[in-house]
């Protein structure tokens, strides 16, 4: 478990050769559906996508790597092959923060075991993204992820004795990680 938490990082670059097909995002929804729900309210619901013209518009409503001034995420060739949509049915739940990212982690953690990778992404124009898939009012969209084969080295390393746990990429490309240090997170 720990190796695959460790490999399951957010992947900004993929191979747009390397499809991820849609009964492997059937299998993700598995996934989530299994997993726990608060309440056991069960409200979210998943849209897939992987066709290249949706995902072409879900792209464009997708806001990339904040930390990384000046890049406006991946270029042609480098964006993800498909789509998972979390949403919550508000006839069901106002909200469900608990369970999307129960889910969310569900799913990436499968990915990642079935050779694709991915990134989870709130930062979304979700009005646009509601007019261009014609979503009914009743599914507040929560996250998506976008998933592919990754094409980029993301490695983790210590926070510095500056503190700063920004993301960098260096200049060979690499996808710079900082966590803090596990005695840093325990209170004793």
């Amino acid at each position: 478990m720990k190796d695959l938490i460790a490999e399951s990082r957010s992947y900004r670059r993929f191979d747009e050769d390397v499809p991820v097909p849609m009964a492997t995002l059937r299998e993700l929804v598995v996934l989530a559906r299994l997993s726990p729900s608060a309440a056991n309210r069960q409200p979210l619901k998943y849209m897939l996508i992987n066709d290249s013209k949706t995902n072409a518009k879900v792209f464009s409503c997708l806001a990339w790597a904040g930390y990384l001034q000046g890049w406006g995420g991946p270029a042609e060739g480098e964006r993800p092959t498909a789509y998972v949509l979390i949403l919550c049915d508000t006839e069901i739940a106002k909200s469900a923060p608990v369970d999307e990212g129960i889910a969310a982690q569900s799913m990436m953690l499968g990915a990642v075991e079935k050779g694709f990778g991915g990134c989870m992404l709130g930062a979304i124009d979700r009005q646009q993204l509601r007019e261009f898939l014609s979503l009914p009012e009743r599914y507040a969209i929560s996250l998506v992820l976008a998933l592919g084969k990754p094409a980029e080295t993301v490695v983790i390393d210590p926070v510095g004795e500056d503190g700063d746990i920004k993301y960098w990429r260096d200049e060979e490309d690499v996808h710079h990680v900082p966590k803090r240090t596990l005695d840093e997170l325990i209170l004793t």
